[in-house]
This record gives structure tokens, C-alpha cells and sequence, in this order.
């Protein structure tokens, strides 16, 4: 299967935007997911519901969302513009930041799970030993809820490179500046004759998120493997 130069352009920006998306929210969700799972404070529940809303409104309501906050006219957008000389709307950083929101709950969620399921114990026992908060964090809870991180990392990775309705609504779609794989597929079944380019690459976006979500199973028995023989 031959893709074309515009074709790989949208392949290689799905990619970079995917993976710009995980960066920008690996650690804010490693901390929500911390917060959420050992913190115990007033509207607890309700900060837990606002984090999975992603999860359950129409991608689109979140582009729109993102557009009102940062767009040139928003309260945020239009401080960087004004401060920073920085746009995020109709940008690749923009599709980047909506992708991140879109997939944060993802990440949350999967590190909230793996420090559930950690025994109390292995930090109690570190604490009698005299190790601080940091420490135990460091050499104890860290490494033992690093599945539960790695396993977050690649599926928010794979449903980045999926992200349709967010991206859209927030950066357009733009090609070879916002037009991800997604948004080439649906922009070629709008193309009279498209038909063939639309099925190759839905074969194509098929193909990585099978082995995104593939890879996030293998690392994650793997790493438990691992941790379990320690």
C-alpha cells in the first residue's frame, strides 16, 4: 500500500500531535490521579466528575469549549496573544491541546486504578524506616504504579491518533498544519472519488491503534512481571 506525500503528511502530523498530546498532559494527570485516589476533601466526587466529562460529552462540546477559552477572543487566548504573541487556535499546538484534553481522563483514570490497587503496606513500612513523603514517593509508589502510567501513556497515545470531533471544532482542519489522520479520512470521503484514499487510510489508522492498544498490554504485563519478581 502506497500512500501519497500529502497522505504521509497527515500520517507524520497524527503522530506529532498524538504524541505532543501525552506530553502535555502525562504529568498534570499523574498528579490529578494522585490527588484523586489518596486525597480526601470536600466536592472530591465532583472534581473526579469534571476530570472524566471528556469521557462522556460530544468531543465537539470540548472543541467548543477550548475555542471560548482559547481563542483570540477568550479570556486565555487572548492574554497570550496580547502577552506571548502565541495563537493556539487553528494551530498544530492547538490540535495537540485538545487532543490532551480529550485524552487526560484516559491517563487518570488507568494511574488512579494502579494506585488503588498498590498494598499500603510497602509505604508504611518505609515511613517506620524513616523515609519522607518524597521518598516513598520516589522509590516505592512510583515504580510500583508504573504500569498503571505506562499503560495510560499508550492508550491516550492510540486515542489521540483518533481524536476527530475536538481537533475539528478547536484547530480546524487545516492540511499539513491540523489535518490529522482522522480529519484527511473525512475531508477524502467529501472528495468525489476519495473513496480509495478514505480506505487506505482508515487501514492505516486502524493498523496504529491496534498496535498502540497491543503495545499498552504488553508493556503492562511486562512491567508487572517485573515488579513482581522484585
Amino acid at each position: 500500500m502506497t500512500l501519497s506525500p500529502e497522505e504521509w503528511q497527515a500520517v507524520v502530523l497524527s503522530l506529532s500531535v498524538a504524541g505532543r498530546s501525552v506530553l502535555l498532559s502525562l504529568l498534570p494527570a499523574i498528579g490529578m490521579a494522585w490527588l484523586l485516589a489518596r486525597g480526601r476533601f470536600p466536592g472530591r466526587t465532583l472534581l473526579d466528575a469534571c476530570v472524566h466529562l471528556p469521557l462522556v460529552v460530544p468531543p465537539v462540546v470540548v472543541g467548543w469549549g477550548l475555542l471560548m477559552l482559547f481563542g483570540i477572543q477568550g479570556p486565555i487566548g487572548g492574554l497570550l496573544q496580547s502577552w506571548f504573541g502565541v495563537r493556539l487556535v487553528f494551530t498544530t499546538e492547538g490540535a495537540a491541546l485538545a487532543t490532551a484534553v480529550m485524552s487526560f481522563p484516559l491517563i487518570v483514570r488507568a494511574v488512579r486504578l494502579s494506585l488503588e490497587g498498590l498494598d499500603a503496606g510497602y509505604e508504611a513500612a518505609a515511613q517506620t524506616l524513616g523515609a519522607g513523603p518524597l521518598d516513598r514517593f520516589l522509590t516505592i509508589t512510583l515504580p510500583l504504579m508504573s504500569p498503571g502510567i505506562l499503560a495510560g501513556t499508550v492508550t491516550a497515545f492510540a486515542a489521540g491518533l483518533g481524536e476527530f470531533g475536538a481537533v475539528i471544532t478547536f484547530a480546524s482542519n487545516i492540511p499539513g498544519e491540523t489535518q490529522t489522520l482522522p480529519l484527511a479520512i473525512y475531508s477524502a470521503t467529501q472528495t468525489p472519488g476519495g473513496e480509495w484514499v478514505a480506505a487506505r487510510l482508515a487501514l492505516v489508522s486502524f493498523s496504529l491503534a491496534i498496535a498502540g492498544l497491543l503495545l499498552a498490554e504488553v508493556l503492562s504485563r511486562r512491567m508487572q512481571r517485573l515488579l513482581g519478581r522484585v
